[in-house]
């Protein structure tokens, strides 16, 4: 977005209100904040939420949910996913003013439909998904900026959208409401599944004696992760791309000694590999083959 659209779209300085200030919530409204725009309410039920409000969003009054639509301009729904839609039903049945109200979730796994409740109460609806993981520490606020947003709107909020997101320091990134749930399966396969991999290599090596092994793994797992995001598929190593069957074998045969519950994944992350690097002609058919057979 050049300057000149940014000056255009820029949002008027918004009441925002916060239903839901965890991890989340808490900081997205002191992003708004930053930029310029007033946290004036918040609902918080837990008391860690109702603490992060208290230390991120000073200036908001905790109130119940209908009270923060009331005050607000801009509400934000920064409830875990499966509690959405309970939210924007329940809220559309208080009858809450919510008639020319941005109402915004940042959900990743949803648009804008699960707000469809709250839209044909007259809320003008937003999904504004932070592609970050938060931690509940301070650090969170800063990761924000320089990260994407998957952003879904009505087209004629899109520019509103995309103007919030930029306020925050961000990316938006648009993500049609169809592709929704396959864009956040995309996250979750390569963000949450990676923590998972990782604690799983260290876990191995540990068996195997190593000290430190996040010390070991962190240089190898840096540069694999900089070739994957750098060269994709290209930036492949390691026994199956070499269509070495003996080694994958072998792996099989400790891991089911010393691992058994780690076995299936292996098998099932390999198979997937030997066929993305087959379809690459990084790996030849004949080995290809043989791996094949290791791997039923």
């Amino acid at each position: 977005m050049n300057t000149a659209h940014d000056t255009r779209q820029r949002p008027a300085r918004l009441s925002v209100g916060v239903i839901g200030p965890g991890r989340v919530g808490s900081v997205l409204g002191a992003a708004l904040a930053r930029a310029g725009h007033r946290v004036v309410a918040a609902s918080a039920v837990s008391e860690a939420s109702r603490q992060r409000a208290a230390a991120r969003l000073p200036d908001a009054r905790i109130c119940e949910p209908a009270e923060v639509v009331a005050q607000s301009d801009l509400v934000l729904l920064t409830v875990p996913d499966d509690a959405l839609a309970p939210l924007a039903n329940g809220l559309a049945a208080t009858g809450a003013p919510l008639t020319g109200k941005l109402v915004a979730h940042a959900s990743g796994a949803h648009g804008t439909g699960v707000l469809d409740p709250l839209t044909r109460a007259g809320a003008l609806p937003l999904a504004l998904h932070p592609v970050m993981t938060f931690t509940g520490r301070d650090e969170d606020l800063n990761r924000l900026a320089n990260c994407s947003f998957g952003v879904t709107a009505p087209e004629p909020l899109r520019p509103i959208a995309e103007a919030l997101v930029v306020e925050m320091g961000a990316e938006p990134v648009w993500i049609a409401e169809e592709y929704r749930a396959l864009y956040h399966a995309a996250l979750a396969q390569g963000a949450n599944h990676l923590v998972t991999l990782v604690a799983e290599s260290a876990s191995l090596l540990a068996l195997a004696g190593v000290d430190h092994p996040g010390r070991m793994l962190a240089p190898l797992l840096g540069a694999a992760l900089d070739n994957a995001l750098r060269l994709g598929i290209d930036g492949l190593s390691g026994p199956v791309m070499r269509g070495d069957a003996d080694t994958v074998a072998a792996h099989l045969a400790q891991l089911r000694r010393h691992a058994p519950e780690s076995a299936a994944s292996y098998v099932a992350l390999a198979r997937l590999t030997a066929d993305r690097a087959l379809a690459a002609g990084l790996l030849r058919p004949e080995d290809a083959e043989r791996l094949l057979d290791v791997l039923t």
